[in-house]
C-alpha cells in the first residue's frame, strides 16, 4: 500500500495548496453573481478565457518537461535556469506586444472602448508566467507548505480585494468609500485585483528567482523543447476545449438572447462543478512526479491500474454529491443564474473524463511519446469545434456543455486503445463501467423520485450516497480496519 499512501499523501500536501486556494476563489463566483448582473459576470468569464489560452502557450509545456529533466542528476543544475530563462523570454515579448497594440487588440474581441482591461490582462498574465517555475520548483523541492502559503495568500489577496471593491466600496454608504469606486471601471476591479495577487505572489518568489543563472544551455534546451513542444499542443488542445465555449457563446448565440448574458449563466453554473474541478487539479499536481518516479519500478502498471480505480470511485463519489445535493450547492450562485443548472452534471461528468484521461496519459508521458498527447488533444479539438458550431445556435449552452462531455469522453477512448498497443496496462475496465453506470442509476433514481421537499430530498440523497459507499466498501473489500491502516500506518 506504501505508493498508494505516497500518492494520497502528496494530493492531500497539495490539495492545501490547490483545494484552500480554488475553494477560497470559488467564492468570487457567489461574490461576483449576487452583485452583478449576468452580462457583467459573462464579461469576466470571457476575458479569462483569452488568459488561460495564453497562459498555455506562453510556458509552452516547460513545467512537465522541468519535472522530466530535472530527474536526471548530471543536468539539474542547468534545467532550472534553461526552464525560467525561456518563461523570461516569451513573457516579456508577449507583454510588449500586447502593451503596444493593447487598442488593436481591445477593438478585435470586441472591447475597443475599455482596452485598459488588456493591460490589466497582459500584466496579469506576465506575472503567472514569471512564477510558474519558481513554484514548479517548490513541487519538485517538496516545499509543499511555502507552496500553499503562496497560492493561498495570493486568493485571500484577490478575495479581499473584490469585498473591498465590489461590496464595501461600491455599497457602504459611506461618502469617502464610495468616492473610491468608479462606475466606469466596473467589472475592471476584478480585474486590478486579480493583477495585485499575481504580483504578490511574484514579489515572494523573488528570493528563488534571484539565485536562478539566467542563461540557455542549447545543447540541454534542444531536448527539453523536442519534449515541451507536443505538450504545448496538448495544453493550447486542452485550453481550448476547456474555455473555447465560452468564446463560441459569444459569437454563436443569437443576438436576441443577450449572448453575454448566456456566458454569465453559464459560467456560473460551470463553476459549481468546483469539487470535481479541485479533486482532479490535487490528483495532476501530485500524479505527474509520482508516475515519473515509480515508472520504473517492477509493479509500475499493477500501480497505475489501482490509482485508476480508486481516482475513477472518488470522482463518481463527488458526482454525487454535487448532483444529489443541488438544492444546497444551487445557493452558491445568485438566483437569475440558475437557470442553467441542467448542464451541471453534463459538465461534472466530462471532467471524470478529463481526470480519466490524465490518468491515461501515464504511458506517452514516461515513455517520452508526447507526440500522441499532440494528436490525441486535436482530436479532442476537432469534436468540441465542430460540435460547439452545431449546437450553439440551436441549444445554447447546452450545447457547449455536450460538446465538452463528447470531447473528453472521444479523447479517453482513443488514448485507451492508442496505450495498449505501446504500454498495456490491465486497467479494471469492466469494473469501473459497472462503477459509472451504478452512479448514472443513482442519479436517475434521485431525479425521479425527488419533490419539492427539501427535508425529504436531503435524506434521499443521503440514503443514496450511503447506498454507493457501501457496494464500493464491499466490491474493493474496503474495512474501517484496512482505512484505519491506510490513513495511521507507515
Amino acid at each position: 500500500m506504501k505508493p498508494y499512501k505516497e500518492l494520497a499523501g502528496q494530493t492531500l500536501i497539495y490539495g492545501l495548496g490547490t483545494i484552500v486556494p480554488r475553494v477560497l476563489n470559488f467564492l468570487l463566483t457567489p461574490l461576483y453573481t449576487y452583485t452583478l448582473i449576468e452580462s457583467e459576470f459573462g464579461v469576466i468569464t470571457y476575458l479569462y478565457s483569452y488568459v488561460a489560452f495564453f497562459m498555455v502557450l506562453l510556458t509552452f509545456g516547460m513545467e512537465t518537461t522541468f519535472f522530466r529533466f530535472s530527474s536526471l542528476n548530471e543536468k539539474n543544475k542547468f534545467v532550472f535556469g534553461n526552464a525560467f530563462s525561456s518563461l523570461l523570454f516569451t513573457s516579456i515579448l508577449f507583454l510588449s506586444i500586447a502593451l503596444t497594440f493593447k487598442n488593436s487588440i481591445a477593438s478585435l474581441i470586441n472591447y475597443q472602448n475599455n482596452s485598459i482591461l488588456i493591460v490589466y490582462l497582459a500584466f496579469i498574465i506576465f506575472f503567472d508566467v514569471l512564477t510558474a517555475i519558481p513554484l514548479a520548483k517548490l513541487r519538485q523541492d517538496n516545499r509543499a507548505k511555502f507552496f500553499a502559503i503562496i497560492r493561498t495568500s495570493n486568493v485571500f489577496i484577490n478575495i479581499g480585494l473584490n469585498l473591498f471593491f465590489f461590496v464595501i466600496c461600491k455599497d457602504s454608504g459611506n461618502d469617502i468609500l464610495n468616492s473610491l469606486y468608479n462606475e466606469e471601471i466596473g467589472v475592471g476591479y476584478a480585474f486590478i485585483s486579480n493583477l495585485v495577487a499575481s504580483f504578490f505572489t511574484f514579489i515572494v518568489l523573488i528570493p528563488i528567482i534571484f539565485k536562478i543563472k539566467i542563461s540557455i544551455n542549447l545543447v540541454l534546451f534542444k531536448q527539453m523543447f523536442k519534449y515541451a513542444f507536443p505538450l504545448v499542443i496538448v495544453g493550447f488542445a486542452g485550453m481550448i476545449n476547456e474555455v473555447a465555449d465560452k468564446i463560441f457563446l459569444i459569437h454563436l448565440t443569437p443576438s436576441e438572447l443577450i449572448p453575454l448574458k448566456q456566458v454569465g449563466i453559464y459560467g456560473a453554473n460551470y463553476k459549481l462543478a468546483v469539487l470535481m474541478t479541485i479533486f482532479i487539479q490535487m490528483f495532476k499536481y501530485a500524479a505527474e512526479p509520482f508516475f515519473f518516479k515509480h515508472s520504473l519500478h517492477k509493479d509500475a502498471k499493477e500501480i497505475y491500474s489501482k490509482v485508476m480505480t480508486y481516482f475513477v470511485i472518488f470522482c463518481l463519489f463527488i458526482f454525487l454529491l454535487v448532483t444529489l445535493y443541488i438544492d444546497i450547492f444551487k445557493l452558491l450562485i445568485g438566483e437569475n443564474y440558475r437557470v442553467g443548472l441542467s448542464i451541471v452534471p453534463i459538465v461534472l461528468f466530462a471532467n471524470i473524463f478529463l481526470g480519466i484521461y490524465y490518468n491515461l496519459s501515464v504511458w506517452y508521458k514516461i515513455n517520452n511519446l508526447t507526440k500522441f498527447g499532440a494528436y490525441i488533444s486535436l482530436i479532442g479539438v476537432s469534436i468540441t469545434v465542430t460540435l460547439n458550431f452545431l449546437l450553439i445556435p440551436v441549444i445554447g449552452y447546452l450545447g457547449s456543455a455536450l460538446a465538452t462531455l463528447a470531447c473528453y469522453f472521444t479523447m479517453v477512448i482513443v488514448s485507451y486503445f492508442i496505450g495498449r498497443k505501446i504500454y498495456r496496462i490491465e486497467y479494471q475496465v469492466k469494473r469501473l463501467i459497472i462503477y459509472i453506470f451504478f452512479t448514472i442509476g443513482i442519479y436517475m433514481i434521485y431525479s425521479f423520485i425527488s419533490n419539492e421537499s427539501y427535508l425529504l430530498n436531503t435524506l434521499l440523497a443521503s440514503i443514496l450516497i450511503v447506498l454507493f459507499l457501501f457496494v464500493v466498501a464491499k466490491v474493493e473489500v474496503i474495512s474501517i480496519r484496512s482505512v484505519k491502516n491506510f490513513m495511521f500506518k507507515n
